[in-house]
């Protein structure tokens, strides 16, 4: 039993030293990405787990010997360091209020994510109570094409003002994996009881299909929702869009392309604008290294599965598909999210977008900046992604007021001001 707990001790020494410096070498990557998506948002949920562990082994003779003894150690060791995780996933709301999200708005109106699903985070995977669930709605039919989407509403019939906002949400996947049925579940179950509609939507993935495929299903999607909204009880003139990861690429892709023609082929005539974009831990340009050893668009993926175009010599195609070239002053407001610790896209990426986004768009611009958060961290309930969930639904529902009273996008006065400059401080929320 001694080895047994000195192989306790490494892994939980491990999982700690990975959950704040994770690992970037290629090799690496992914099995560094997993372990700390994990270990951070279910941190509470391994301590009790390493607490528990290293008693019973250590009760049953795990400490006859050195190995044991030093198992300990290294053990204790990685549970403060679970430790520290879990007090600066704490330090969630504070990020918020500094990046200028209304977390005061209605107060009394505005009820917390349930404790429940953080203590057994997969109850996200069922429809909370209240909630209505309609599933593989049919919103574009081409011959073997099928595209499908789920929609979430209150199990109550219209609000008292009528028509209830709208949000899209986006699943991520790389473009290549993903379907609606594993991603926004949170937060969509949230907004559906603040009386919003979301749509959970499918697109079509890579290889099988090539960009902009994937951008132009999403636009059939908005085109779609302005004609069937209101059979949902949506206002067809709102509309809100989400997503993570690949999903958060195309959430500013949607937003920013707006109308473009382009990428409306055969519905050039139908309105793709939205009014709100939250896009979280996305790629936003293909072409400029920045934070990458290389351009992001040079990568297999990107070269062969999803543009299917070689790089160097189709550059302007890889622009195109790149967030930051459609920057324009009349873009939507944005509420860019990304944790501090994503190993797969890292923060840098988010900060130049939100940067460029701010010295061109008249539009609000928040960047939240999640301490110790890794790539994915919004998928299962935990306590940051339940009070960023809060945070989106708060800044959306101010959206949608100013939008109800006529008035322009806007943040309060106080964090308006804090908007102005497009420092690097200023950007990390």
């Amino acid at each position: 039993m001694t080895y047994a707990l000195l192989a306790l001790g490494i892994l939980f020494a491990l999982l700690a030293v990975n959950a704040h410096r994770p690992a970037r070498h290629p090799l690496l990557l992914v099995p560094s990405f997993f372990a700390g998506w994990w270990s951070i948002e279910l941190a509470p949920h391994l301590l009790v787990a390493e607490i528990a562990a290293l008693v019973l082994v250590a009760w049953n003779g795990g400490l006859d010997g050195w190995a044991g003894w030093t198992g300990l150690l290294l053990g204790v060791a990685g549970t403060i360091g679970t430790v520290a995780t879990i007090a600066a996933s704490r330090r969630t709301t504070v990020t918020l209020r500094e990046c200028g999200v209304p977390l005061d708005l209605d107060p009394r109106n505005a009820p917390r994510y349930p404790r429940s699903h953080l203590v057994v985070p997969f109850l996200c995977l069922i429809p909370r109570r209240g909630v209505r669930v309609d599933r593989n709605v049919l919103f574009h039919e081409d011959g073997r094409l099928r595209l499908k989407l789920d929609v979430y509403r209150p199990s109550a019939g219209s609000s008292e003002g009528g028509l209830r906002p709208g949000l899209m949400q986006i699943h991520g996947g790389a473009w290549v994996i993903g379907d609606k049925r594993e991603q926004g579940l949170p937060l969509l179950n949230h907004m559906a009881l603040q009386g919003w509609v979301g749509f959970n939507v499918n697109y079509r993935l890579s290889p099988r299909a090539t960009w902009p495929d994937h951008l132009i299903d999403l636009k059939r999607f908005l085109a779609w929702y302005r004609e069937h909204a209101e059979e949902y009880g949506a206002d067809p003139d709102f509309l809100c869009v989400t997503g993570g990861s690949a999903g958060g690429h195309l959430t500013a892709m949607v937003a920013l392309t707006a109308n473009d023609p382009g990428f409306q082929p055969g519905f050039e005539d139908a309105d793709t604008s939205v009014q709100g974009a939250v896009p979280f831990y996305g790629v936003y340009d293909f072409c400029e290294p920045g934070p990458w050893p290389v351009p992001f668009g040079s990568t297999r993926i990107m070269e062969r599965m999803v543009v299917k175009l070689p790089f160097a010599e189709n550059r302007d195609a890889y622009a195109k598909a790149s967030p930051v070239a459609h920057v324009r002053e009349d873009a939507p407001p944005f509420f860019v999210v990304h944790g501090s610790h994503d190993s797969l896209i890292p923060a840098a990426e988010a900060r130049r977008f939100v940067e460029r986004l701010r010295a061109t768009s008249r539009a609000p611009v928040l960047y939240a900046e999640m301490k110790g958060g890794q790539h994915a961290f919004d998928v299962f309930p935990s306590y940051r992604s339940a009070r960023v969930v809060e945070g989106v639904e708060r800044h959306l529902t101010g959206l949608h007021r100013q939008y109800r009273q006529g008035t322009g996008p806007a943040v309060p006065g106080e964090i308006a001001e804090s908007l102005d400059g497009t420092s690097k401080d200023d950007a990390a929320g």
